[in-house]
């Protein structure tokens, strides 16, 4: 555990440490950064307000896309991609619809949808019930443990303790009762990789929630999974002849190497025993699984090598994370090494790339993966690649606010909200209203923040916080799908220094967190330095 701590240490540290300048010039680039952090929360306000446009009028539940499903919500598309991202931004950006429209969502879902305990299946509108007559277990256990991954572990980790948090543990209880290792899942939303993705998406849902709650529940069922896998029958990359780099697959990858970290910790034997098969797995996929960039194929062949789909999986950050991670444990080189292979390539090479067949969901995915590795390896022309990506993806959004309408649009969102905090540092405004500019430039141990609005506004600088720690209660950040990266974190006990002009003061950082009262005049720019 301290030998994963130390590392970390060492990793953050890179993210701040550039060459002196001035405050003026931060500050210049601070003010620039705000300038892009409004335009991406303008963005993600539109896209809020545009998908409840098209809620049903009579549940309030927002339809699986406004093509071919605008009659049903369900819970692997609807709950899991585009509900959960609506949430976040009306937290962020919008309290009246936060504490209240999207929590009669998540009281009208639960009251509907729960079919199996309170395993949620597809509800219609136009039914007034349940889409399907008879109940199809393998497509409610497929269904919860997506709404759980993609849209419930995210929520949880920057809301903490909430109604949305207690809706997954009550799906992960009542799911307990219905699978253990998921080997049967059928049904054709996904083929036989349906069977690998819930298993994926278990092990990553159950290693957070062991950490959150330390129940051992949690723990055991997770090692039950992974001992599975990690086994000389089942190993993903030798058991399989098909195995997917991209969504739909992947995810058993991270999700064995999260569980691997929870080991680390707390079961140590465990974690010896898990450490050839996970090594194992890493190297036939870095051997195999690669082009001459770095970059994942959709899909190989892990036992012959033969690249299936060539196409280059907008998911490479998600799999990198459980490189990364490893490499954090195990100090392995070669999995940091192939980290900073991708990142070096993407500017020259991968610019305005053709993610997903063209599609606004492989950008976002592609960006969030970037910016989730950036934070632990800051190379320089990431930052452009990042900058530049991020308005193709903008590009695709309607004047009404919606993407391309369907449930991926939800991932637009949650990657800009993730673009907008990483040009503010992770510090937001407590009441939020489209003409603040709010931005931030990061120098060693100081943070340089500007805060303009044409309008005049009052409100609180929210600090950003060590969400792992606080809501997760996780020993270290190691990097994870759908996470929110933790630019400048504030910790509760620290002291910090706070400059506004030539007014400086020592504050503890819980007088932070809970937030530092602002009132702009129309037209006035803040300008302040927190100092570690």
């Amino acid at each position: 555990m301290l030998l994963i701590i130390g590392i970390v240490g060492v990793i953050n540290a890179q993210v701040y440490t550039q060459t002196p300048t001035s405050a003026e010039t931060h500050f210049e680039q601070a003010l620039a950064n705000g300038q892009l952090a409004n335009e991406s929360f303008r963005r993600c306000h539109r896209y809020l307000v545009g998908w409840l446009g098209k809620a049903d009028s009579t549940t309030g539940l927002i339809p699986r896309n406004l093509t071919q499903s605008k009659c049903f919500w369900n819970a692997y598309d609807a709950a899991a991609d585009n509900y959960p991202f609506m949430v976040m931004t009306a937290s962020m950006l919008d309290k009246p619809l936060f504490e209240g429209k999207m929590r009669e969502m998540l009281a009208t879902e639960i009251r509907l949808t729960s079919r199996i305990d309170r395993l949620p299946d597809t509800y219609s509108f136009c039914k007034k019930g349940f889409l399907n007559d008879h109940i199809d277990s393998s497509q409610v256990i497929f269904g919860s443990a997506e709404y759980m991954k993609d849209g419930l572990i995210p929520l949880t980790e920057w809301l903490g303790q909430s109604p949305w948090s207690e809706r997954m543990l009550g799906i992960l209880t009542d799911l307990d009762k219905q699978v253990d290792v998921p080997t049967q899942i059928k049904g054709d939303f996904y083929g036989k990789s349906a069977v690998v993705e819930v298993g994926g998406d278990l092990l990553q849902v159950l290693a957070r929630m062991y950490w959150m709650t330390r129940n051992p529940q949690w723990l055991r069922w997770g090692i039950q999974i992974g001992d599975y896998y990690l086994s000389d029958a089942y190993l993903p990359t030798r058991s399989t002849e098909r195995l997917r780099l991209r969504d739909h697959g992947c995810e058993i990858v991270s999700g064995l190497v999260e569980m691997y970290a929870v080991v680390a910790v707390v079961n140590p034997a465990k974690k010896q025993q898990w450490q050839p098969y996970i090594h194992e797995m890493l190297n036939t996929i870095l051997d195999k699984g690669r082009n001459e960039h770095g970059l994942f194929y959709d899909e190989i062949n892990p036992v012959t090598g033969q690249v299936i789909e060539a196409r280059l999986a907008d998911n490479f950050g998600y799999t990198l994370n459980a490189f990364y991670t490893v490499y954090m444990i195990d100090k392995i080189s070669a999995f940091r090494e192939a980290t900073l292979k991708t990142l070096n390539a993407l500017y020259p090479y991968y610019r305005n790339h053709n993610w997903e067949s063209g599609s606004a969901d492989g950008y976002a995915d592609a960006i969030e993966g970037a910016l989730n590795l950036y934070l632990r390896e800051p190379v320089a022309s990431v930052k452009d690649w990042i900058d530049s990506e991020i308005k193709v993806l903008w590009n695709y959004q309607k004047p009404d606010g919606i993407i391309e309408g369907w449930h991926g649009d939800g991932n637009f969102a949650r990657t800009s909200l993730m673009y907008a905090l990483w040009k503010t540092a992770g510090v937001r405004v407590s009441d939020w209203q489209s003409d603040v500019h709010l931005g931030a430039s990061i120098a060693k141990n100081a943070l340089y923040v500007t805060v303009y609005s044409e309008k005049g506004w009052k409100g609180k600088l929210l600090f950003g916080e060590q969400y792992h720690v606080n809501h997760l209660h996780m020993p270290v950040d190691y990097p994870r799908i759908n996470q929110f990266q933790e630019w400048f974190a504030i910790e509760p006990q620290k002291t910090y220094r706070i400059s506004i002009g030539k007014n400086t003061q020592t504050v503890k950082g819980k007088t932070l967190l809970e937030g530092w009262d602002v009132v702009l005049k129309p037209n006035e720019t803040l300008r302040l330095i927190c100092q570690k």
